[in-house]
């Protein structure tokens, strides 16, 4: 485990019986790692998480007193085979020949994740089992071992609705929640069951509860089995609005929706992703959106009081052809306020710009702290340059001014 992971905030179930079993590790100096897995036939009443206190601090006040959660959501985790390859490389160096390590990978942004009160990511793809085999595109097959970098870097959660989510069928998608589970990760978006597809998932942060939406706008036509919807989220509004609403009945002060949209590789949204962001970003069951899918970063915008992130771009991958869209990346770092009794709005939107270097290393790059340090080589300042600018100028593309970055 990574030093950032070393501090990041133990998670626990609610309930008497999970309060006994952590009394008993306690005793034992063991630390806490995840809810055990749900049975294979539906999960508990209530998906519900809670991040305890610890640090980074619970979530604190502004200035006027006010509560205030900082959230941060990343881009698409998208396991290639070249991601997996330099797992192995790292795992040899870490004195583990033969196993995987993607910790280093993440090492580059788990400061800024593992500082957020709640840390979101998008799996795009299904996972294998531990020993494979594995695969890339078109028919993804991923290690599960990605989710131990994953957890290294601080993300508390993952969205599972993609248009990969189907590439191995109902069992992959049962082996991706298995391995969320075993890994203390929260997920949504594709379920093993009808029960488990309609409980919302809700994490609690300090006493602010967050719930989690997650659909995708096609399964790169593979369908999901008859009488089997629930196996993965298909976009589709009145359907969504519904979920949001559930959702906010079972006490969710804050509605967050993941959407895997849009048209590859351009950083404008298309017609879709307008027309979908207008109706559900008008909902008052629906904060915040945020977009993956594209492989290229796209602009934030604000409506009203709310904001849509409608593409984040790459957060981990290595396409077979590197090119600076698919190379770039941003986080969306979201703090929402308690502006009224119950009612939390996003008061600040930061961009973080990300970028993949290929060599020596395969490495996720945070962009603002890379140039903020004086140790960074002139040449690679220069590229980290470029892409920053490249990265902050596809974020504004609509106007979104009111965005800052680190510090700003």
């Amino acid at each position: 485990m990574s030093v950032s992971a070393a501090w990041r905030r133990p998670r626990v179930l609610l309930g008497a019986a999970a309060t006994l079993v952590l009394l008993a590790l306690a005793a034992l100096g063991a630390k806490a790692l995840g809810p055990a897995p749900p049975p294979e036939t539906g999960p508990s009443p209530v998906q519900q998480q809670t991040l305890a206190p610890g640090s980074p601090p619970a979530p604190g006040r502004d200035p006027a007193g006010r509560r205030v959660l900082r959230l941060v959501a990343a881009g698409d985790v998208l396991v290639h085979p070249e991601v997996t390859a330099q797992a192995r490389r790292d795992a040899v160096r870490s004195g583990r020949p033969g196993g995987l390590d993607f910790a280093p990978m993440f090492a580059g942004v788990a400061p800024a994740v593992s500082r957020a009160d709640l840390a979101l990511c998008h799996l795009e793809t299904p996972l294998a089992d531990p020993a494979g085999p594995f695969a890339g595109y078109p028919s993804f097959n991923a290690p599960p071992q990605v989710l131990a970098g994953v957890r290294s870097a601080g993300f508390d959660g993952c969205s599972t609705a993609s248009n990969h989510t189907l590439d191995q069928g109902a069992d992959g998608v049962v082996r991706t929640i298995r391995a969320l589970d075993a890994a203390g990760l929260g997920h949504t978006g594709s379920a093993r069951s009808a029960a488990e597809a309609g409980t919302p998932r809700i994490y609690q942060v300090a006493g602010v509860r967050v719930a989690h939406l997650a659909y995708s706008l096609n399964f790169n036509g593979l369908s999901r089995p008859p009488g089997q919807a629930w196996l993965a989220n298909l976009i589709d509004p009145p359907e969504i609005l519904a979920a949001a609403h559930r959702a906010r009945a079972a006490g969710a002060d804050i509605v967050v929706l993941s959407m895997h949209w849009g048209t590859e590789y351009r950083h404008l949204p298309d017609a879709d992703q307008q027309a979908w962001a207008r109706q559900l970003i008008s909902s008052p069951d629906v904060d915040l959106i945020l977009g993956h899918h594209a492989h290229a970063v796209q602009p934030f915008q604000r409506f009203g009081d709310k904001w849509v992130v409608f593409g984040m771009g790459n957060e981990l991958a290595r396409h077979a052809e590197p090119i600076n869209d698919n190379r770039e990346g941003v986080m969306a770092r979201a703090t929402f306020t308690e502006v009224a009794p119950g009612h939390w709005t996003v008061t600040r939107m930061e961009a973080l710009p990300t970028w993949t270097d290929l060599s020596p290393d395969l490495r996720l790059v945070d962009l603002a702290a890379a140039l903020a340090d004086p140790a960074t080589a002139a040449g690679a300042r220069r590229d980290y340059r470029a892409a920053y600018e490249r990265v902050l100028g596809y974020v504004r593309a609509l106007g979104a001014d009111q965005v800052v970055t680190p510090g700003g």
